[in-house]
């Protein structure tokens, strides 16, 4: 029937499922709520999604939606997507995320130092001083994220510091922070496509990217929205403080 094709996909999942059931992994999208599965597989391809105890609703109906419908209430920062994402799949590119991440920042900024620089020499001693400033633009948004994601924890664990007591705790939160930065992806093409808006659109790309690390922290640590835009706030000001420290030393950051 048209339920059981919907699931098709999912026979293959049945080893992660089990195992992250035995874990105890999973939540309900709703109500956050833990729950022992997702589904319950009746054979011959019969599936049905496993309802909520605490809220009566279907633990996870994303599990029959496409990847793109997925990613589009990821990107309107539904919660229920979110809870989806971080508890119920299994992604492992936090980390590949974060490093390309880095590069489009790295990559701006040292775009536009060349662009004010107007030494244009082929030497090679002056392309060795440019590849160096890429580094070093890679070396500083390293050290600014950083910052941010110091300021964030610490200011978690100094209101609530039972939510970060253990280090699956913590992991699981810098997982989602880093996750939900890929708002940064949209750097390359805001520089690519380049326009008098430019200013503009960076900054609302800055604005979105911190809208979905409040979103991020949220759902983890099942907060109010006044908790997460504190920490945020907090990060920021540790992370401009870099930025002023660089600064103060004569780097063009």
């Amino acid at each position: 029937n048209a339920e059981a094709r919907r699931f098709e996909g999912l026979t293959g999942r049945g080893v992660l499922s089990r195992a992250m059931a035995a874990l105890g992994a999973y939540r309900c999208i709703e109500c956050n709520g833990e729950a022992a599965e997702l589904y319950r597989d009746y054979q011959r391809g019969v599936l049905r999604i496993s309802i909520c105890k605490s809220c009566q609703k279907p633990v996870d109906k994303y599990i029959e939606y496409d990847p793109v419908i997925i990613l589009i209430n990821a990107i309107l920062c539904k919660a229920q997507a979110y809870r989806h994402i971080l508890f119920n799949t299994k992604i492992n590119i936090h980390g590949k995320l974060c490093i390309f991440c880095l590069l489009c920042e790295a990559y701006l900024r040292w775009l536009q130092l060349q662009d004010s620089s107007q030494n244009i020499d082929p030497d090679d001693l002056i392309r060795y001083a440019k590849e160096w400033d890429f580094y070093r633009m890679f070396g500083i948004a390293s050290l600014e994220q950083t910052s941010f994601l110091v300021g964030i924890f610490t200011t978690l664990w100094w209101m609530r510091p039972e939510m970060l007591k253990t280090k699956p705790d913590f992991i699981l939160l810098l997982k989602a922070l880093l996750l939900s930065s890929y708002g940064k992806l949209l750097l390359i093409p805001a520089v690519i496509w380049e326009h008098d808006y430019t200013p503009l659109c960076l900054a609302f790309i800055k604005v979105f990217v911190l809208i979905s690390n409040s979103q991020a922290i949220r759902v983890t640590l099942n907060l109010n929205r006044m908790l997460p835009w504190l920490a945020i706030i907090f990060g920021l000001i540790l992370e401009n403080g870099v930025v002023c420290l660089f600064q103060k030393m004569g780097w063009d950051v």
